[in-house]
């Protein structure tokens, strides 16, 4: 990493993720355990670290472990889900108590019961993330998804303009400059900010989680 990189490290540690983590740690604090969520678009690359600019206009720095999972995500359509897909669901509840979704995520079979259950997730205000096992999948009648998890079930309504991706495997080769992403970040004490997880756009996609 070159001196210009580190400096730019320091200032963005330090000043400019104020106001974006102010917001992510209040979201912590109303659903603890909550992930911290940045979305943005890649503007530099380093063996260890990314810079970020954030969709809330932040310029932001993201190290990387050695556990750092990367994903690509690329585009799918809703014949692509079968009873049995697993899947993930950012979704608002409706006054029925049925869920609408916000994006679906499909996973390959090699990563069925990843995150599986239902819990708070920071993509809008009062939003959930439903990850589990597509069960019934009526698309005649509203595209409703029912989805199971380990202690419980969620119906879904996917309305017709509502994102859809695959989310596959990846490597770190999917990390390039102009690459939309969406990672999940732990701070630390000093301001330092890790990624625990990337999914990154492939061919142009961006990321709707």
């Amino acid at each position: 990493m070159n001196s210009m990189f580190r400096q730019f490290v320091r200032i963005v540690s330090v000043v400019s993720l104020m106001g974006l983590f102010s917001v992510g740690m209040a979201l912590a604090q109303d659903a603890p355990g909550l992930r911290i969520g940045v979305r943005g678009e890649i503007t530099g690359v380093s063996p260890d670290a990314l810079k970020v600019h954030a969709n809330s206009g932040e310029n932001v720095v993201i190290h990387l472990v050695p556990d750092t999972k990367v994903r690509a995500v690329t585009l799918a359509n809703i014949e692509d889900i079968k009873p049995g897909s697993y899947i993930g669901s950012a979704a608002v509840p409706q006054e029925d108590g049925t869920l609408k979704a916000l994006e679906v995520h499909v996973f390959p079979p090699e990563l069925a019961g990843s995150g599986d259950g239902h819990r708070p997730f920071d993509l809008v205000k009062g939003s959930s993330m439903t990850n589990g096992s597509v069960g019934d999948l009526v698309v005649s009648n509203g595209r409703v998804l029912t989805v199971n998890y380990k202690g419980g079930q969620q119906k879904i309504l996917v309305p017709e303009d509502v994102p859809i991706v695959n989310l596959m495997p990846g490597d770190r080769s999917l990390l390039k400059v102009g690459v939309k992403i969406v990672t999940f970040v732990t701070q630390s004490a000093d301001g330092t900010l890790t990624a625990q997880s990337i999914s990154a756009g492939k061919d142009g996609v961006t990321p709707p989680m």
